[in-house]
């Protein structure tokens, strides 16, 4: 196993995490809308991608539960190994979606829940594309981020420091654009983690759609 600080810091940070990440985050309201909002959108039996699948709750848990094929991709293998155990319906890998290859069209969802804020902003434009393109023509993407014109900035996140990089929320909507992706609506909310060492977070859930015609 590569030393620790050779790893990419979301897979030490969310190794440490765990199961305390499910705790503080899997019953977010806005997290949980947004799900719903996909589901009513995806076809039957429906492929859908998640991005940062975490411990496999709540977004791949209820995607399965509701008749759709899910692969989870995390770069954490605590957060794979939980997740394969309490959703064993869907698929896991451990990879980093930054290195995998996506087939072009292949899904008919894509969520992205928080799981671009350790990239840089390259990286986080360059993915985006990436997943627009993994899209089914009329497919849906909902991405959820922290809106804060901050790049490589050192924050506490549940007790330990981090380094978080995002975008202020029209930049996100502009880069989300650029991705080839159509903005259907967006969704501000503020949520407190369930964490001693957690304060109130502000949160934007973006609703987006690869249209039939690629731009």
């Amino acid at each position: 196993m590569p030393h620790e600080d050779q790893r990419p810091p979301a897979a030490v940070l969310f190794d440490a995490l765990g199961a305390d990440y499910e705790k503080a985050f899997a019953h977010a309201p806005a997290h949980l809308a947004a799900l719903e909002w996909l589901s009513e959108r995806l076809p039957p039996e429906a492929r859908v991608l998640d991005v940062g699948s975490g411990t496999g709750r709540p977004t791949a848990a209820a995607l399965v539960g509701a008749g759709h094929s899910v692969l989870g991709v995390d770069v954490s293998p605590v957060m794979v190994e939980l997740a394969a155990r309490q959703v064993p319906e869907a698929e896991f890998r451990h990879a980093d979606i930054r290195e995998l290859p996506l087939e072009p069209e292949s899904f008919d969802g894509v969520c992205v829940f928080f799981s671009l804020l350790q990239m840089t902003r390259a990286e986080q434009s360059a993915l985006l594309r990436r997943l627009a393109r993994a899209l089914r023509p009329g497919g849906h993407l909902v991405l959820a981020t922290v809106p804060a014109d901050v790049e490589d900035m050192e924050v506490v996140f549940m007790g330990r420091p981090v380094r978080a990089t995002s975008f202020a929320e029209d930049d996100a909507v502009a880069v989300v654009e650029e991705a080839g992706l159509t903005v259907l609506s967006r969704h501000r909310s503020t949520f407190t983690p369930n964490h001693p060492e957690a304060g109130p977070e502000p949160h934007l859930f973006l609703h987006c759609r690869r249209e039939r015609t690629q731009r």
